[in-house]
């Protein structure tokens, strides 16, 4: 009664013939992700040490998100601003121009971190959330650990001047990764050009947003540059086109004109040489798988994730599926039952497997029903 099943599907994947050049990028160390398949298409060095200096942001940003998120605060809420604070914002260090006793809120602090890469502004938003700095940078080293960044330490909130203020470009990935993912209306900060601040003391100021990808026709729309002398030049960057989203980071760029240059071109490769190809879309239907001796002969299947892979363009090979399973599956079978297994196969390797679920419930047939039918197998076959 029971058959074993292979089904296999094959998928195009859109590759071409065009070999993929050496390529190489002027950073000490670099790397590139597909953000839906997730897949690593470049790294340098990825996983040695650097100084993330303003990058660090980027985590101060997301702590702010989690507790408004949570309901434990608000954009809206005011936080005093303190003489910790104003030193940054006077001492030649990219600032947002607080002073001491402003009431600022929460969301133009926000702007100014990540739009103006304000020090000062980090200060005045760790202080407000967590009491000091210090409680604050163990808030986000915390987080770090939670979401993967198995190898950095933050040490304050903005980046600046602190040798225990480590990460790597693999980290900042992962960070990255996650603000995207799970703050996309938030994100959209990340893509503002500049900020106005209207400060205490004197007119209005207008600053940039320091990111130089953001005023080139590429489709970025963050993240957040740095800099330290010791560490050179770094960036998080992302783009977004034709609903693809790439992520670099690289860190030890020697210009400003470098660090844009080589984040561009580093960027484009992820875009002209590899394909992202939509293999599942969550709760869809796959196809049907047989039953037996049940009210209905067959069951729809599906997988329950998104499922993304990217493609090398410069390979001619075929890109398969299967569904794999014992079978005819005996009734009864409940909604969501593990029937089987998703297999991806690329060049012949097992690249991703997923569990297979029955979209619904089929009942097992009466036993007169099962009398017949199992004397039908036993004659003709037949399930």
């Amino acid at each position: 009664m029971i058959k074993a099943k292979f089904l296999i599907i094959l998928i195009s994947a859109l590759l071409t013939f065009n070999s993929i050049a050496a390529f190489e990028i002027k950073a000490r160390t670099a790397i590139l992700q597909d953000f839906l398949s997730g897949e690593i298409l470049y790294e340098k060095e990825a996983d040695k040490s650097i100084y993330p200096a303003s990058m660090t942001k980027i985590m101060t940003a997301i702590i702010a998100f989690d507790l408004i998120r949570s309901g434990d605060l608000n954009l809206n809420d005011k936080f005093i601003i303190s003489e910790n604070a104003w030193r940054l914002s006077s001492a030649g260090y990219s600032s947002m121009f607080i002073m001491i006793g402003d009431e600022v809120s929460v969301e133009n602090l926000l702007k100014g971190i990540i739009v103006a890469s304000g020090n000062d502004a980090c200060v005045a938003l760790a202080e407000g959330i967590a009491g000091t700095e210090d409680e604050f940078a163990i808030m986000m080293t915390s987080k770090a650990k939670e979401i993967g960044m198995e190898n950095t330490n933050f040490a304050n909130s903005s980046g600046i001047n602190n040798t225990e203020n480590v990460s790597t470009v693999r980290d900042i990935m992962i960070m990255s990764n996650f603000l995207i993912k799970e703050f996309p209306e938030e994100y959209k900060y990340f893509a503002e050009k500049e900020f106005t601040w209207d400060r205490t003391g004197g007119d209005p100021i207008t600053q940039g947003n320091r990111n130089p990808l953001l005023y080139k026709n590429m489709g970025a729309d963050g993240i957040k540059t740095g800099y330290l002398a010791v560490e050179k030049y770094s960036l998080a960057s992302s783009l977004i086109r034709d609903g693809r989203r790439l992520i670099a980071v690289g860190s030890g760029f020697e210009t400003k004109n470098s660090r844009s240059r080589e984040s561009s071109k580093l960027l484009t490769y992820g875009l002209t040489n590899f394909d992202l190809v939509e293999i599942n879309k969550s709760s869809e239907t796959i196809d049907k798988v047989d039953v037996w001796l049940g009210k209905e002969n067959q069951v729809d299947v599906y997988v329950n994730e998104d499922i993304f892979k990217t493609i090398k363009k410069a390979k001619k090979n075929l890109l398969k599926v299967a569904l794999k399973y014992e079978g005819p599956i005996e009734a009864p079978i409940k909604k969501d039952d593990v029937i089987g297994k998703f297999r991806v196969v690329y060049d012949e390797e097992l690249i991703g497997e997923y569990d297979l679920l029955a979209a619904k419930d089929v009942d097992k047939v009466n036993i007169f029903t099962r009398l017949i039918k199992s004397l039908n197998y036993l004659i003709w076959g037949d399930v």
